[in-house]
């Protein structure tokens, strides 16, 4: 392949790369500067932009969390004015009282979907190709972020969203699609339907190239979708209060997902200490955006694991390449593409009056899907009342977690005391889900 989107971009020397992103960086601290948090952090901490005058200076700056997002809700980071604010996004599944809302001006979107169009023409996606996008749309940034970068090459869209699997498939078929961004556990959904309609997916359809990211998952997974599907899969990263994706991407090697660092200054260390890794140890993700006018963040607690991959890649391009997702630095899950953690559920569960005290969430892949199952004590008087009571409960449950997390689970109503006791939350997971 060896080709770019803008090479000029994409192969510039580090020395040039890190010069351009000092001068984004004091502009981006000027913008920030402007909405009513970043101003408060600055003044609380004495901190002024002429002290920077490295990029190591970045560490003087307080780190920006998920908490502080959703503390400020709904407008403490913004940086422009309503009337130059253009769209809005916000995390599907969040913790916390409030969603975590991302701002845009026309200048961001034109710069998101441009990042998009370079991570998709990175893995090979030209205006020739039908690219079909199974992923959601609305406020999850992944889904329109993603067909705006396809379109910006020139690709002809099928914005199938979540339609259901024998849906999928014959659109892949009407419509001759070559290329599809989706989430890595939904393929193995794909795979099941595909055996289920007598269909090989190698043969009966033209699909070359898969777009994976939103969950966490091992080279093993990646290696049995390439297999079974005939594709080459490669694996994306995207955060939605950083823009969605187009952050990071892989090339055609698949040794390490490049960072756009033309767009996001990144650090990595010790969830623990704070300070950074040494050695290109695993640590915790930070992000500086460095070309959002909206809506700049400095030094986001990502809360994802992984490392730098060192060296430098075949394919030409000089940015840093950061290795697959390992885990995560809290009690956060990942299903269906959506982050979720126990808090949420323990928050719908203690409105209910008659919930006991203890509850398990299994993760599980139930017929090629991934299910969450939820199994939760009830009081004994109310366990041995009549069916028609536990089924108008259960449905209640479901109702209530489902206007959470966006994600519809089963219950399963217990006696009490018959469940394992686990006094942490963030204990009370099981995930059987197989990688492979």
């Amino acid at each position: 392949m060896l080709d770019f989107w803008e090479k000029d971009i994409e192969t510039i020397l580090q020395k040039d790369l890190q010069r351009l992103q000092m001068q984004k960086l004091q502009k981006t601290l000027q913008t920030a500067s402007q909405s009513y948090y970043y101003k408060k952090v600055f003044n609380e901490n004495h901190f002024g932009f002429s002290t920077v005058t490295s990029l190591d200076d970045i560490r003087k700056i307080p780190f920006t969390t998920k908490e502080n997002l959703q503390k400020y809700f709904p407008y403490g980071f913004l940086s422009a004015e309503k009337k130059d604010v253009v769209r809005l996004h916000s995390s599907s599944c969040t913790t916390g009282d409030h969603l975590t809302v991302v701002f845009y001006t026309r200048n961001d979107l034109d710069s998101w979907s441009n990042l998009v169009a370079r991570s998709l023409y990175t893995v090979g996606v030209r205006n020739t190709d039908v690219f079909q996008n199974s992923c959601g749309y609305g406020l999850f940034a992944g889904g329109i972020g993603i067909q705006t970068g396809a379109e910006k090459i020139g690709a002809l869209v099928v914005p199938s969203g979540t339609v259901n699997t024998k849906r999928q498939i014959q659109l892949m078929i009407d419509f001759g699609a070559t290329v599809l961004h989706t989430l890595p556990g939904y393929v193995t959904r794909l795979i099941d339907v595909f055996n289920e309609m007598n269909l090989n997916p190698k043969t009966d359809i033209e699909l070359r190239i898969m777009i994976i990211g939103a969950e966490l998952h091992s080279e093993e997974k990646r290696q049995m979708i390439q297999e079974k599907m005939g594709v080459k899969a490669f694996n994306s990263y995207g955060v939605t209060e950083l823009n969605g994706p187009g952050i990071a991407i892989e090339c055609e090697f698949q040794n390490g997902m490049h960072v756009w660092e033309d767009s996001f200054l990144f650090e990595i260390i010790d969830p623990k200490t704070l300070l950074p890794v040494e050695n290109n140890s695993y640590g915790e993700l930070v992000v500086t955006t460095l070309d959002r006018r909206a809506m700049p963040l400095l030094r986001f607690r990502t809360g994802d694991i992984t490392r730098v991959v060192s060296g430098t890649c075949d394919c030409g391009r000089t940015h840093r390449r950061i290795d697959r997702i390992k885990g995560r630095t809290d009690n956060v899950f990942f299903i269906k593409g959506c982050k979720i953690s126990p808090e949420q559920i323990e928050k719908v569960l203690s409105r209910v009056p008659e919930v006991g005290n203890n509850f398990i969430i299994v993760l599980d892949s139930i017929n090629g899907k991934e299910e969450m199952i939820i199994e939760v004590e009830v009081n004994n008087r109310v366990f041995f009342d009549h069916y028609s009571k536990l089924e108008k409960l259960t449905k209640y449950i479901i109702e209530g977690v489902k206007s959470e997390v966006m994600i519809t689970p089963k219950v399963k109503l217990m006696e009490s005391n018959s469940l394992t006791r686990c006094d942490q939350v963030s204990g009370r997971v099981r995930d059987l889900r197989k990688e492979g």
